[in-house]
């Protein structure tokens, strides 16, 4: 019998990494304001900004606090309403709560994208700045996001951490709204352990993330790019030191180059599976939307005419028999992606009918790009087979391959 293929472990680390690290470790130079101009943080902003082609970036320790700065550089006033997919992970409404603002959340459809008539009734007069997560690496109609936020003067915050590598209508994702926020921790295309940035073409909104970042007394002088955009906040701006290192940097630079490959083997592997899973008339894979190109290195699909939890999670059961784990995100305990879990926001829960059936039959799996044809024969075979075990076993009836519940 085949094993189950591994699932979680990133690509190696380029062995282009290593010199550097052992440079820095010799040296003892971590800290990224040390040298007086291109130490390792430094590098890898202007390469960063330069890839997606974008004026500036700013290197943090997360996509978290890429996403915290960001508000915190449009100067929101207190209890300021953020407007954010129903679907995301916790950390986007923590970096709400914790710039003083308050998450509205809007509903999310089957196919993972923002519902764009619950979005438009909620983009009012009070709210201040949006969110889109790229939840996944699913793209909403950023057409008409855009064009709603534009014409009320409202600033739109991309969250990338799933999307480096995907583009819309060609162009990158990040690079669409006023700021675009990314994450290098181990489970994303780019592999930091931990780490995120954030890119914009705005000097002023670039200058003021980098001061609060940390870049305390003069230290602002060592990034890139800038001239007198930093003066007049100099001792004006509250410190939340949330700096990247140079051994994050080290690891992150080489992976570059690679981001283009990844992206495409790993949009290969999943267009593979979904071919496949949609084949069962138990699951459907939705498909993207025209002008999105996806970068995916995990795989979501919805469970059809699964009309009880009890047969949910059974599914995720046999799937687990057959060596592939499988989440189904509301019925995850505590899962951070299910919205009636983030208890730390204040106010009623919100009602939320279309996301809360969405999550309710909505899967999860690990694709990463480095699988090979066996590892996904293997991955989409027990999927197929642990739907239909649990189907058939209850007496149920096949719908057309494809049919949403």
């Amino acid at each position: 019998m085949a094993l189950a293929p591994n699932v979680y472990d990133a690509e190696p680390i380029p062995e282009q990494a290593r010199a550097e690290i052992e440079r820095l470790l010799a040296s003892g130079d971590l800290f990224r304001y040390t040298a007086p101009k291109d130490a390792p943080v430094s590098l890898l902003e202007r390469e960063f900004a330069e890839f997606m082609g974008a004026k500036y970036a700013v290197a943090v320790s997360s996509c978290s606090a890429a996403l915290f700065l960001s508000l915190k550089a449009l100067d929101l006033p207190r209890g300021a309403r953020v407007l954010i997919p129903a679907f995301t992970f916790a950390a986007v409404p923590s970096a709400i709560v914790h710039a003083d603002c308050q998450p509205v959340l809007a509903e999310v459809g089957a196919n993972y994208r923002l519902d764009m008539d619950d979005f438009a009734a909620k983009l009012e007069d009070d709210i201040s700045a949006v969110i889109i997560s790229h939840m996944r690496g699913h793209t909403s109609d950023m057409d008409a996001i855009m064009d709603l936020c534009t014409a009320r003067d409202i600033p739109v915050i991309e969250d990338a951490a799933h999307s480096l590598g995907t583009l819309w209508h060609g162009r990158k994702i990040g690079t669409i709204g006023k700021i675009g926020c990314f994450s290098f921790q181990s489970y994303k295309l780019v592999n930091a352990g931990e780490g995120g940035i954030l890119i914009t073409d705005d000097a002023d909104l670039a200058a003021r993330a980098i001061i609060m970042s940390g870049a305390y007394e003069h230290n602002w002088k060592k990034h890139h790019g800038f001239q007198n955009s930093f003066a007049r906040w100099q001792n004006k701006l509250p410190l939340y030191n949330l700096r990247l290192q140079n051994l994050s940097a080290a690891v992150i630079r080489p992976q570059l180059p690679e981001i283009e490959r990844r992206a495409n083997d790993g949009r290969a592997n999943h267009d593979y599976v979904a071919e496949l899973l949609n084949r069962s008339p138990w699951l459907d894979v939705p498909p993207p939307l025209e002008p999105e190109t996806r970068a995916p290195d995990s795989i979501q699909f919805n469970l059809v005419g699964f009309d009880n939890d009890e047969e949910a999670t059974a599914f995720q059961e046999a799937a687990k028999a057959r060596g592939v784990s499988v989440q189904v995100f509301g019925l995850s305990q505590d899962n951070a992606r299910a919205y009636w879990n983030w208890q730390f926001i204040e106010g009623p829960m919100p009602d939320l009918p279309q996301t809360r059936a969405m999550l309710m039959r909505a899967c999860d799996t690990r694709l990463p790009a480095r699988l090979t044809r066996d590892d996904l024969d293997f991955i989409a075979t027990a999927l197929v087979e642990a739907a239909a075990a649990v189907k058939v076993r209850d007496g149920a009836q096949p719908r057309s391959a494809g049919t949403a519940a």
